[in-house]
């Protein structure tokens, strides 16, 4: 008689949204390791068609409450694209900042209130002990100091109303930005001493051949353009693109226990990875200096195959945000002249990518002849990385099955938290049975 053993999980805990673990084992061997991702779908593409190119950037930033900004910078500028809109550097300049605060303020939330619990064995972040008070207060104040930024720029910190195509309804106050800089320069030494601290936590003997995916710019570490770069974990590239072409390389599979798609590599169907590892191991050479310098004495070997190894990639993004964003603050002297570029609506299409804290963000749009938008397809970072997500959950089982149901659960469950899902943001596909 085969031996069962079955682990489930019906809600993940610190995870944005909904979504389960269901593992069958049989007789040593990982049947099925399924990350189930039952959240009711939300259609915002749909929501989108009929609707005029102005609506756009203000309804996608309600996919999600904790990146609603990379929504926004995605779907302006592939609209602009399509609009044929030049926009200037110091609309880019404020918009990479913008960026920047979300960057703060979600790797903050992540790193200190739902990965780290794992590594230090706690329940949750509010029930760690008294003396890692002060490491709980800096993550705080660091994701205060995020919530700001974008509430400086983008007019308020959830779903930011300063944003649109052609670039901000108003340029914001240079005393506003620069009041931010004594936080801003806090904060990167702040994150140095962070990065410091994760990259000694005790991570599992667990390295995969990872496929990283994740745009590249030629200047700067990658936000908001690049083209999309596809690594081996040995360095290998296996891809170089331009935007226009992902959809001739990447495509998105439907599968009965998830109400997420799948994103694959074409032809041959390669799950991938999205996120701070993909960005450290395409574009590191780009960090700016201290996040570089943080990196290099992190004592990492990057690009890391580990995905428990993460959460240090996303403390030294959080050097690299906070050193950018006190660079263009310290630039910021005085309000834009000219803070949006004025357009008229015609018949068009484009697409473009930029990097939400998660990864990978991609968004098309076709402007009908009448000027409203006739057609929209978003890819969120989550679907891209689910399938990768279940391939290392599956590799991973093995060296977990010595132990008690309840401790191999919890350390699936740790892998998966690992990869941050933003599981609301993936909910794209309903299944109809007649």
């Amino acid at each position: 008689m085969s031996r069962v053993r079955k682990l489930s999980v019906k809600s993940l805990t610190r995870v944005e949204g909904e979504g389960g673990l269901c593992v069958r084992v049989a007789d040593g061997t990982v049947e099925i390791a399924e990350f189930n991702i039952y959240e009711p779908p939300r259609f915002f593409e749909k929501l989108v068609v009929g609707r005029e190119v102005r609506e756009v950037p203000d309804i996608v930033a309600r996919i999600c409450g904790i990146c609603p900004v990379a929504y926004q910078m995605s779907a302006c500028q592939a609209l602009e694209q399509a609009l044929g809109i030049e926009t200037t550097p110091a609309i880019a300049a404020l918009r990479r900042i913008l960026y920047c605060g979300e960057w703060i303020q979600s790797h903050s939330l992540h790193v200190h209130l739902l990965d780290a619990p794992d590594f230090l064995g706690c329940e949750s972040g509010f029930s760690m002990p008294p003396e890692r008070a002060p490491f709980l207060e800096r993550g705080l104040r660091m994701k205060q100091i995020g919530s700001r930024l974008i509430e400086v720029l983008g007019g308020r910190a959830v779903h930011p109303i300063n944003v649109t195509v052609g670039g901000f309804y108003k340029s914001p106050p240079a005393a506003e930005v620069q009041a931010l800089l004594p936080d801003l320069e806090w904060g990167i030494a702040a994150a140095e001493a962070l990065v410091a601290e994760v990259a000694c936590f005790e991570f599992p003997d667990f390295r995969q051949p990872h496929e990283y995916v994740a745009v590249r710019a030629d200047d700067e570490y990658p936000m908001n353009h690049g083209r999309v770069v596809a690594m081996t974990v040995a360095g290998r590239r296996m891809l170089d693109i331009p935007v226009a072409d992902y959809e001739r390389h990447f495509r998105e599979r439907q599968v009965p226990h998830s109400t997420a798609l799948h994103s694959l590599i074409e032809p041959d169907g390669r799950a991938y990875l999205c996120g701070p590892l993909a960005r450290m191991a395409t574009s590191r050479d780009l960090l700016p200096p201290r996040a570089r310098r943080a990196a290099d004495a992190s004592g990492i070997d990057w690009p890391s195959g580990n995905p428990f190894q993460a959460i240090v990639a996303r403390a030294i993004e959080l050097v690299a945000a906070f050193e950018e964003a006190a660079r263009i603050a310290g630039d910021y002297a005085a309000p834009l002249a000219v803070p949006r570029i004025e357009y008229a609506a015609k018949a068009g299409e484009a697409c473009h990518a930029t990097e939400a804290p998660r990864g990978l963000l991609y968004h098309r749009y076709r402007i009908g002849d009448d000027g409203l938008i006739a057609a929209a397809a978003i890819v969120p970072p989550t679907s891209q990385n689910q399938a990768r997500i279940e391939a290392d959950l599956k590799a991973y089982l093995p060296t977990v099955l010595d132990r008690d149901d309840a401790d191999a659960t919890r350390r699936c469950e740790h892998l998966i938290r690992t990869y941050d899902p933003c599981i609301s943001c993936a909910t794209h596909f309903l299944r109809i049975e007649r």
